[in-house]
């Protein structure tokens, strides 16, 4: 096998940053952490270590997965919750905030509500920057996980149809996961109302890269063919007009009698939080993967910090 990529004080900000070999870098490193997990409550890979979680929009999954991503490697943790209880409230800009954080910390993950935000923080910081999101813009770590999820429910990353259902347009999440399987020859089904599409220079550049992607606004159609349908929210806090995100809040709900009649194997992700657009009764289907999902960002982003930080 080619030599391993190193990731020692990189950034983490799009996924398109990353070719197939750094992707199945982080995998192996994230899957080696959870097997390691299984016998011992905690790794001493980053002890003396500080990560700053700098989060200006909410968060629960993200924030937490990071924090208990450092503790679970022997490093510790500062940061703030929410904008307000930062500087920024009082007009601190960013760049004097990460300039700041960067005295503290070896490493930050970042939430912020601008797209661009995140490239804006790693042009002054002197640590490594992780973006956890930017507002409709990218959500790399979020990607790398889906990832792993999609490797350890299927058994491969080859070949496979995945159906993006949703808020594709202001969906970072389904943004930055574009971006990393395209390296492995998936066929992408887009489905979304007309509004909420995926933009068009996202997928004018799959489509270069010889990527198969069928639109539609049938989730029924969608199911018959997918190997692993990645549903999502419908953003509220995307909208200007609140009449718009009512009309299209429930474009697409998923149901349990619509996944008993989809394709056989089905695997269901979702980034999470859900709203109502999958109802609770398809959790208890075999395939529904989202809450395996959200313990397997606590191992992806083990595996970043360990990287960037070069301890591994």
């Amino acid at each position: 096998m080619d030599e391993w990529p190193d990731f020692k004080g990189k950034h983490i900000l799009s996924g398109k940053q990353f070719n197939k070999m750094e992707i199945e870098r982080v995998m192996a490193v994230a899957e080696d952490f959870r097997n390691e997990l299984k016998t011992r409550p905690s790794l001493h890979l980053c002890p003396g270590n500080v990560l700053g979680t700098l989060f200006f929009e909410p968060s629960t999954r993200t924030r937490l997965s990071f924090e208990s991503a450092m503790l679970r490697l022997g490093g510790s943790v500062v940061g703030f919750a929410e904008a307000g209880t930062s500087s920024s409230a009082k007009g601190e800009t960013l760049q004097d905030t990460i300039r700041t954080v960067c005295q503290y910390t070896d490493v930050i993950a970042m939430r912020h509500p601008r797209i661009g935000s995140a490239a804006e923080a790693a042009e002054v910081a002197s640590v490594p920057i992780l973006n956890g999101g930017d507002g409709a813009g990218q959500h790399p770590t979020q990607a790398l996980l889906d990832m792993l999820t999609i490797k350890t429910e299927k058994g491969t990353l080859k070949d496979l149809t995945v159906a993006l259902v949703g808020d594709l347009k202001h969906g970072r999440t389904v943004h930055a996961l574009v971006e990393l399987l395209k390296h492995y020859h998936t066929r992408l089904l887009f489905v979304a109302p007309p509004a909420l599409a995926m933009p068009t220079e996202i997928a004018t550049e799959l489509v270069a890269r010889g990527i198969a992607i069928e639109e539609t606004d049938s989730l029924n159609a969608a199911l018959q063919q997918a190997d692993v349908v990645y549903m999502t929210r419908i953003q509220k806090e995307r909208f200007v007009d609140p009449t718009e995100y009512e009309r299209l809040k429930d474009a697409f709900v998923l149901t349990r009698a619509m996944v008993d009649a989809g394709k056989p194997g089905l695997t269901i992700l979702h980034p999470l939080p859900r709203v109502s657009e999958i109802t609770t009764d398809v959790d208890s289907f075999s395939g529904a993967a989202y809450f395996r999902q959200v313990q397997n960002g606590m191992y992806a982003r083990m595996a970043l910090i360990a990287l960037v930080l070069g301890r591994i």
